[in-house]
Formats: structure tokens, C-alpha cells, sequence
């Protein structure tokens, strides 16, 4: 494919997504990742698209909400390996709320096999991948339909969390940055994420690489109460991800990484030191300091504690592990 073809596919493919991971350009284009990187930096040159690490978006995409349709498309193997990772952190009983989005709903997909949960969601496909699991209750928010994401917002939602209280959140949005926090491109979206993280403990963020680095307008976690980021493991050429992983774990979010593409690859071993099931494998990238605890939580989360007993300057290497990765 000469590069003028391969760009103008590029370009229908960013125009048709709002958003386009380099991965699935060069897939798509069958291509290296470095030669789709050329392509898209000669087409921001030209005002046809902006740049983002690890990806493409339309130009004005800081204000742009790709709707259902496209999101669902877009990083499906890092989707699912988040999701993976993150129902080991659900505990059998455990009552948490999960935001809307495409990453929370295959979350949801694996939660309806932890029996006792409670989960309380404004997402109409959350509560739709629980609808028939046994021994799972789904609480939904009032609200008003928004019908590009399928999620309930307005102030029927925010009023129906006044005075719930549980453990953990799980929510996913447009953008991650350790400067702002998690971010999302619609203020009702935003508003109803705020409310949700005052009815939980402790927040745990689901993101992808592609989201590591992207500001968009609205912020709904600040970083300060991110307890835990679920993320993929970057590409290695990817320095702006590992950059963007640094600055988080600096400010105290424990990172926990999906080993490899689709959560197959990577070692990690559980607290017997028996290697972890391929569904199961995941690296934690623990920092100091203390972070919101759930008051006789165990299991899922490290304590304060428990983070202390490894040096800093293992944590540190760590995390400079994924860097250079």
C-alpha cells in the first residue's frame, strides 16, 4: 500500500471512530506501529487529525464523545484484559456501583459470577449483562436515558445516590491524566460520575493506554481520589504512557497492569507464589503513601500497610519497568 493510500484509509478510519488506537491502525493498514506514527504526524501537519499518545483523533476531539457504536470497537483484546484484572477485585458479597461505559460493561460480564454482590449502576448494558446472573442484585439510578451511551444522568440520578454507601466504584471515561485526574467529554456524564464516586470508599479507574495522557473537558475523579488504576500494558515504544503511569504512581494510585495483549502474557505470581491463571495475571505497581481504605476490606486491595513492606526502590523500578516497555 503506497502512503498515500494508507493515510487516506487512516483518515477514514479516525472520521468513522472519532478515536483510533495506533495498534488497530496498524493492524488495519498492515503495517508497523512506527510507520502509522509517520502517517499521523503528516496528517496533523496537514489539520486533518490530532495526534494523541498511542493513538488519533479528530481534530477539536477535546470536546469530541465518540458515541456507543464506535467505542465499542476501539480496543476490544485491552478492554477485555482490563476487565479480567479488575473482577479480581471483587469480593463474593461485596456491594460496589459500576459506571457507564464499554470497558464497565465487559466488567459487568464477569461480575455476574460472584455471588451475593450488589451492584449499582446508572448503565442500562451493565444492568443488562447482570440481568440473569443468580445470586446478583442490580440497583439502578433514576435519571434521564442518554441514548449514546446508554447510561442515565441528570438529576434523578445524582438524587437517587444521596446517602449510599459502598465499597468500591469501578468507572471508565474519555481521558486519564495525573495532573486532572479522569475526565469525560459530557457535563451530564460528568455530574452523574462525580455523584457515584461520593457514594464509594475507594475508586477504581478502568483505562487503557490509548486514555493515559488525553484531557478532555469535563473532570470527574481528581487524582487525589483515584485509589486504583486498571490499565493494558503500553506499547513499548510508547514513552508518553509510561511517563503518564510514572506521574499517577507519584501521586499515590496503585497501578495495576493486564499482562500482554488480551491479559494472556505477563508473569506474576499469587501471595502462595503459585503462578496466577491466565485470566488472573496481572503486575501491581504499588507506591507509598497512604491511600482510602474500606474499613474490614480484605483481599482485592493492599492496605497502607501491606505497600510498605516493599522497598521504595523496588516500587520505583517497577515502574520504570513500564517505561521502558
Amino acid at each position: 500500500m503506497f502512503a498515500a493510500e494508507r493515510r487516506q484509509l487512516i483518515l477514514e478510519m479516525v472520521r468513522a471512530n472519532g478515536a483510533v488506537s495506533l495498534r488497530e491502525l496498524a493492524r488495519v493498514v498492515q503495517t508497523s506501529e512506527v510507520t502509522v506514527r509517520r502517517d499521523v504526524r503528516a496528517l496533523e501537519a496537514e489539520g486533518l487529525l490530532d495526534r494523541r499518545h498511542g493513538g488519533a483523533v479528530l481534530p477539536g476531539g477535546f470536546t469530541r464523545e465518540s458515541g456507543f457504536p464506535q467505542k465499542s470497537h476501539l480496543a476490544t483484546a485491552e478492554k477485555t484484559a482490563i476487565a479480567d484484572l479488575a473482577a479480581n477485585f471483587v469480593e463474593e458479597g461485596e456491594a460496589i456501583v459500576v459506571g457507564a461505559g464499554t470497558t464497565t460493561q465487559e466488567l459487568a460480564r464477569r461480575l455476574a459470577r460472584v455471588p451475593g454482590l450488589t451492584v449499582v449502576t446508572n448503565s442500562l448494558l451493565v444492568a443488562q449483562a447482570l440481568a440473569h446472573a443468580n445470586r446478583v442484585e442490580v440497583v439502578m439510578t433514576g435519571g434521564t436515558l442518554r441514548g449514546s451511551n446508554y447510561a442515565l444522568v441528570g438529576s434523578g440520578a445524582e438524587q437517587s445516590l444521596h446517602g449510599l454507601r459502598v465499597s468500591r466504584a469501578f468507572l471508565s471515561g474519555s481521558g486519564l491524566t495525573a495532573e486532572r485526574g479522569l475526565s469525560t467529554s459530557n457535563m451530564l456524564s460528568a455530574s452523574v460520575d462525580r455523584a457515584l464516586v461520593q457514594a464509594a470508599a475507594e475508586v477504581v479507574v478502568l483505562a487503557d493506554h490509548t486514555k493515559l495522557g488525553m484531557d478532555t473537558m469535563f473532570q470527574t475523579v481528581p487524582t487525589d481520589l483515584i485509589t486504583r488504576l486498571v490499565t493494558d500494558e503500553p506499547p513499548a515504544h510508547d514513552d508518553r504512557a509510561g511517563t503518564e503511569l510514572q506521574a499517577l504512581a507519584d501521586q499515590g494510585v496503585q497501578i495495576a497492569v493486564a499482562g500482554g495483549q488480551g491479559g494472556s502474557a505477563g508473569a506474576a505470581a499469587g501471595s502462595g507464589g503459585e503462578p496466577v491463571p491466565a485470566r488472573q495475571q496481572r503486575r501491581d505497581v504499588p507506591v507509598p503513601g497512604p491511600r482510602r481504605q474500606v474499613p474490614g476490606a480484605g483481599g482485592g486491595l493492599r492496605s497502607a500497610a501491606m505497600l510498605g513492606e516493599q522497598s521504595p526502590g523496588a516500587e520505583r523500578a517497577r515502574v520504570a519497568d513500564l517505561r521502558r516497555r
